[in-house]
């Protein structure tokens, strides 16, 4: 009898808890819209990847509570996608999605209604999808809106607040644009109007990008300089981390160009970054060196961290000994910064291999005193002490 209640009790058990698994419902994105239009519905798509953790989450969390699904199956037509599979692939694309998760409210006509992306709790979820039932909320209702009265600053936000829920960025420039054109550019100088800047421009060259680039001190009255030199930052980075990422080097090196006529250490010291990024990426190591020699001290001389990346590749990739007594010069400045187990023994491992035996074995027994002060496996640098004493 006890054998019989445990085999139940396991069965039971499992019940449960696939009862609470989240399974999607396997429809076609052709037939879901034509379930959508016979029960007069929305439809509701989750586009995700398997590999995703927050959408991983979101199914462990959110889509397994029953009242969820519930409340979606009543008000929805339900569909979930991957991305990485032939009609997921075709919505991504369709929609322009570039974050995961990301959830599409459409009508029938495949209009989208609204739009959500990343991950989120329960009741934020909740919250969220009921919105999206309301038309006053939904995007065509609230970009007609701001269309009719493009000066306005509350219809405009009204917009653009909905809108940034399931896009990036990147897409919020067109209405912000049309916004910003109603705007002289002395109005451009005012708290609302700054919000508006910094939330959707990103064009580098625009106007209004422009005009703050040479009123800063007015925009940091209304604002602050902090948010300023941020806006300064993120729009450099916005136009080259996705060529930098694409290794697209042709248009890297063209916009490179238009992110230095800023003219700004923090601008230059953000290039820098990417010029760096991109060379180890691609192997142009002789461009990597032209551009550590040139700027290293100008706009990376307090950053001890980086200094130290930056010999670990001279070690790795650059041959000349003149280059690399200059690499020593910048990671013994690390070390003036931040004295280091890592940073000696890199400078030992430099002076090695430019066969200076008497200075590598000095910072090799610097890096072995704090190794040993600290209590840190001294494998690595008794290795390289014993190479140093049988030359």
């Amino acid at each position: 009898m006890r054998f019989i209640y445990l085999f139940l009790l396991c069965i039971s058990l499992q019940t449960v808890k696939s009862q609470n698994q989240f399974v999607p419902d396997d429809m076609s994105y052709k037939k879901a819209l034509e379930t959508a239009k016979t029960e007069g519905k929305p439809l509701f798509i989750m586009l995700y990847a398997e590999w995703c953790p927050h959408c991983n989450q979101m199914k462990k969390e959110v889509f397994s509570d029953p009242d969820v699904m519930a409340f979606l199956k009543e008000n929805y037509v339900c569909i979930w996608k991957n991305i990485e599979k032939e009609e997921g692939l075709a919505l991504k694309n369709k929609y322009n999605t570039k974050s995961l998760p990301t959830f599409l409210f459409l009508d029938d006509n495949e209009t989208l209604l609204y739009a959500l992306k990343g991950e989120m709790k329960t009741a934020e979820f909740m919250t969220e999808v009921k919105y999206a039932l309301n038309s006053k909320m939904q995007l065509p209702y609230l970009e007609k809106e701001f269309l009719s009265d493009p000066s306005n600053p509350t219809k405009f936000f009204a917009y653009l607040n909905t809108l940034k829920k399931g896009k990036d960025r990147t897409e919020l420039s067109v209405p912000t644009h049309i916004y910003l054109k109603t705007q002289s550019d002395a109005q451009l100088v005012s708290e609302t109007n700054w919000r508006i800047i910094a939330n959707g421009v990103t064009d580098i060259n625009s106007r209004e990008f422009q005009y703050v680039l040479k009123h800063q001190k007015e925009f940091a009255a209304v604002a602050s300089q902090n948010r300023v030199d941020r806006k300064v930052e993120s729009i450099v980075t916005e136009l080259l981390r996705p060529l930098v990422d694409n290794l697209d080097t042709v248009n890297y090196y063209k916009q490179r160009e238009v992110a230095k006529s800023i003219r700004l250490q923090k601008t230059d010291s953000l290039v820098f970054k990417f010029d760096l990024t991109l060379a180890e990426r691609t192997e142009k190591w002789q461009f990597y060196k032209k551009v550590t020699l040139a700027d290293t001290q100008k706009l990376v001389w307090n950053d001890a961290s980086f200094l130290k990346d930056i010999g670990q590749t001279y070690l790795k990739h650059i041959k000349d000994t003149e280059s690399l007594k200059k690499s020593i010069f910048w990671v013994k400045h690390s070390l003036e910064l931040n004295d280091s187990y890592d940073g000696n023994l890199l400078a030992a491992r430099l002076y090695n291999k430019i066969k200076d035996k008497k200075l590598a074995l000095q910072y090799a027994n610097d890096a072995k005193v704090i190794c040993t002060e600290m209590t840190w496996n001294t494998k690595e640098v008794d290795t390289l002490l014993a190479e140093l004493n049988t030359k």
